[in-house]
């Protein structure tokens, strides 16, 4: 192998491969690292095997409804949960399948091995050193596991080890209500476990009090939800003793539901001669992925930032472009990202679109709601419950974001960021058609109430304005 490249890049995650993907159309030039499992966190950890089981969980949980639209029988169903967690890892293993794709037939071009930086354009790995005109680092993160958690032993688990075990226990507590959390938890509850769940603050990264508290409120209803106080653990008599305040329970097993840390220790960053931040990580810019003024890229949930597939996918793409134009002496490109969209697949779904709340300027901007416990598509399906709140600019009505816990949010959020994305206004939206009967109806009835906020124009009932405006029907309100 040569010695020297044109192009680096130091993991083969979701990031990773989105910068291979453009630098192999452009030159053979290439050399790919990654230590540990090849895969991306995604399909191996994360996004899918966790869907996965969200599915399995959420065709269980019907079964309480089923009284209401007159099916009998339901008593009679049960999980055989070893069963659905041979499923969730027989399709987890496609899905990886599928990403190792992308790294087939690269023979002495993909290495495996831990890479640490020398300075701008040197690396070793495997004691062999090696040079770049530019540098891709993409090295992914890990479950944040305080050091204390870890006398647990093999009772703490991660969504590293979750799904790899063949059984779970009757009694578990998740700490830590983010996105992961928060599926975890339901989805654990709904297969029948005794779930005790610990949370900081507002649940599922949303920033509305409102929302979160008919969220919480929610979910509080499938598990045990304790908010505010941190968990403590001890060795109890039969099991593991949580603490948060003045509530305690025994469990048989933690899953630390704590977000993921970026994998940048015994990285070489220091080696840059640039400072780092209290998290270790070095100032880059998320237009061009670029460190500094150095040609090294940063790319994926190492950045910090928005450990999201679709976002280290970009960034990879940005890396993965501005590495070769650096390697050749060219000024790096801004590129332009995509509206914030966030989704957490409990149900409802929680979603934050464009700007969360707590983003917004006091007295800047308007708000609309939709309460989904009245909405009639909503109700027709049993699932009716659920908010969604929506924000505009107060003066121009712009759309600036939206968080929503409502039935089907995943799909009315891609809605909304679209909106975002064109730049759309409150009346722009709202002359875009919706159809009747669906859920989408409440996310209008939410767009209406910010209409008549808003300096009246013309006399389209579109636009209009005030109860005057109003027909009585959901459907045409």
């Amino acid at each position: 192998m040569p010695a020297s490249y044109e192009v680096v890049i130091v993991g083969a995650g979701s990031a990773g491969l989105a910068a291979l993907r453009e630098v192999r159309k452009r030159t053979t030039n290439f050399l790919l690292i990654n230590d540990g499992p090849w895969g991306t966190t995604c399909a191996r950890v994360g996004c899918m095997p966790s869907k996965v089981l969200i599915e399995a969980a959420n065709a269980f949980h019907r079964r309480h409804h089923f009284e209401e639209f007159g099916i009998r029988g339901a008593a009679s169903l049960s999980v055989d949960l070893p069963a659905v967690l041979r499923r969730v890892r027989r399709l987890r293993d496609g899905f990886v399948k599928g990403t190792l794709s992308a790294t087939e037939g690269l023979g002495e071009q993909a290495l495996a091995g831990r890479a640490r930086l020398l300075g701008p354009g040197r690396l070793v790995v495997n004691d062999r050193e090696i040079s770049a005109k530019a540098i891709v680092l993409a090295p992914g993160s890990s479950p944040v596991v305080p050091p204390a958690w870890r006398v647990l032993g093999k009772r703490l688990l991660t969504t590293d080890d979750l799904f790899e075990q063949e059984d779970l226990p009757s009694r578990i507590a998740v700490v830590g209500l983010g996105a992961i959390g928060v599926e975890m938890a339901q989805a654990l509850a709904r297969l029948g476990l005794a779930v005790t769940a610990f949370g900081r603050g507002h649940i599922g990264g949303l920033s509305d009090a409102r929302v979160s508290a008919v969220a919480a409120q929610s979910l509080a209803r499938e598990f045990t939800l304790h908010l505010g106080e941190a968990a403590e653990f001890a060795n109890g008599d039969r099991g593991i003793e949580v603490r948060a305040g003045s509530h305690a329970s025994e469990v048989d097993a933690v899953l630390a539901a704590l977000g993921r840390r970026p994998n940048l220790g015994d990285l070489g960053l220091e080696n840059l001669g640039i400072a780092l931040d209290a998290g270790g990580l070095p100032p880059v810019d998320p237009n061009t992925q670029q460190i500094g003024d150095w040609p090294i890229f940063l790319a994926g949930d190492a950045t910090g930032r928005r450990p999201l597939l679709h976002e280290a996918a970009d960034e990879g793409h940005i890396a993965g472009l501005n590495a070769l134009r650096v390697g050749a002496g060219e000024r790096p490109t801004c590129y332009a990202r995509r509206t914030p969209l966030a989704i957490v697949f409990s149900e409802p779904n929680i979603a934050v679109v464009g700007r969360r709340r707590a983003e917004l300027v006091s007295d800047s901007f308007i708000e609309g709601e939709i309460d989904f416990s009245r909405q009639g598509r909503a109700r027709a399906g049993q699932r009716n419950e659920g908010l969604l709140r929506i924000y505009a600019d107060r003066t121009e009505g712009r759309l600036l974001g939206a968080e929503l816990f409502a039935p089907a949010g995943e799909h009315m959020a891609h809605l909304i960021a679209l909106a975002i994305d064109r730049n759309l206004n409150v009346r722009d939206f709202l002359r875009l058609p919706f159809y009747h009967p669906v859920l989408e109806e409440g996310l209008r009835s939410a767009l209406r109430e910010l209409a008549a906020q808003l300096p009246a124009t013309g006399e389209s009932d579109l636009a209009s304005c005030g109860d005057f405006g109003r027909i009585g029907a959901e459907a045409l309100d």
